[in-house]
């Protein structure tokens, strides 16, 4: 196994899965496990400025430029925790190598990878996959990026001969519940530009993403006798469901795709008396996004029409933004990422919008502009998550031929 794979088997053993409904960062005590050996390890790699954040649990290294050449400093970021979709305790990969193309047994769950269901499988046909046994999900998201950027690291102690400008190396917590970077320390990492490794299949260099919002609506009802209630009583749950039944039902992410918008209902709780529910609201184009926002609090404004003032709550706060506004003012990251996949003669894959966010949009807001790179990754956030070992090995590449182009 290379460096990079060892790293990433090793980091995946450590459960960072982070948690909702947390306005402190971390969301769990045990992202500092990782952020810890992280740090020990960019010691031992001869990093500079090391630095853990021992509050908010974010990592930082420097390794200085090794050129006379004037060129920007560069940085290179990924997340360290995991989604709390499915769990990441006692992680068990399971390494198939020389992979055959036939369905993949996953440990003694009695799961299985199959091609029927998952064709990109079939593009690895000969490669090393690495999936889960079943159990857990894999954790490639994010600890790929963080095995990559950790190999990169490796590479430049071990080449002195290998050209580069400043490099800056950040590890964060809690992506995965949207606050990544709300305490990064942008000065102190010490970038000019950045990038995230933190995509999916080789070939991406990702400078689009939602506009996204979270709403929560609260309905206050009134409970009566059911047997007495009629014209008397509120059910708050027969209003919640009406609060959704005025979203458009085709507008939901099971029925949308590339550039549509959605509302999602994500969790619903409630009885008689009152209900919430929350949703997360999602689109590219600026100008939809702010008419997704407008039409849900209408919807609570008609329903208190029907009943009563003060019946429905509808709040919304906005949460990140369409990183493309800035990147298209600094292009040159993505298009020197593309030259670096053709460098190296790697297909590029069509430009596609992330049906998502990235640590990347929050920062390029906050002024470092930071398109996303792959990892090669795919079906992240569950039990049939697989990559390459040498998709991630590829990306080392990929980093260095940027830092190369930029050094040039």
């Amino acid at each position: 196994m290379t460096d990079t794979v060892n790293r990433f088997l090793r980091y995946v053993k450590f459960d960072t899965q982070s948690e909702e409904g947390h306005d402190t960062t971390p969301s769990t005590a045990k992202q500092f496990d990782l952020a810890r050996l992280l740090v020990s390890e960019l010691e031992d790699l001869g990093a500079k400025d090391v630095f853990l954040d021992e509050q908010l649990c974010y990592v930082y290294a420097k390794i200085p430029s090794n050129t006379d050449k004037k060129c920007p400093k560069l940085g290179f970021i990924a997340h360290m925790d995991t989604s709390p979709a499915v769990s990441d305790e006692n992680v068990d990969p399971v390494i198939t190598e020389n992979y055959d193309g036939k369905p993949i047994k996953m440990g003694d769950s009695g799961l299985f990878l199959d091609p029927s269901e998952y064709p990109d499988l079939l593009k690895y046909t000969g490669k090393t996959i690495i999936c889960t046994d079943g159990r857990t999900l894999l954790g490639g998201d994010d600890k790929a990026g963080v095995a990559i950027i950790m190999s990169l690291v490796k590479y430049m102690k071990d080449h002195p001969e290998f050209k580069h400008g400043d490099v800056s190396v950040g590890f964060t917590p809690d992506e995965e519940v949207g606050m990544g970077v709300s305490g990064f320390d942008i000065d102190r990492f010490g970038a000019d530009y950045a990038y995230t490794v933190d995509g999916g299949p080789v070939g991406s260099c990702d400078f689009e993403c939602f506009n996204a919002a979270s709403g929560h609506v609260t309905v206050t009802g009134r409970s009566i006798h059911p047997g007495s209630a009629k014209g008397l009583m509120k059910n708050a749950l027969n209003i919640a469901a009406e609060f959704h039944a005025l979203l458009p039902a085709a507008e939901r992410p099971e029925y949308t795709e590339k550039y549509e918008g959605f509302f999602h209902l994500n969790d619903m709780s409630g009885d008689v008396e009152s209900a919430e529910m929350s949703y997360i609201i999602r689109d590219h184009d600026k100008e939809k996004f702010e008419a997704r926002k407008k039409q849900f609090t209408a919807a609570a404004e008609y329903m208190n029409s029907r009943y009563g003032a003060g019946t429905v709550k509808a709040d919304v706060r906005d949460s990140y933004f369409n990183m493309r506004e800035i990147i298209l003012d600094n292009f040159h990251l993505v298009e020197n990422a593309r030259q670096a996949y053709r460098n190296l003669g790697i297909d590029l894959l069509p430009p596609d919008p992330v049906r998502g966010g990235t640590d990347g949009a929050t920062l390029s807001f906050r002024g470092l502009p930071c398109p996303n790179l792959s990892t090669g990754g795919h079906n992240m956030h569950g039990r049939y998550e697989f990559i390459a070992a040498e998709s991630m090995d590829t990306m080392v590449e990929v980093c260095r031929e940027i830092l190369r182009i930029y050094t040039n």
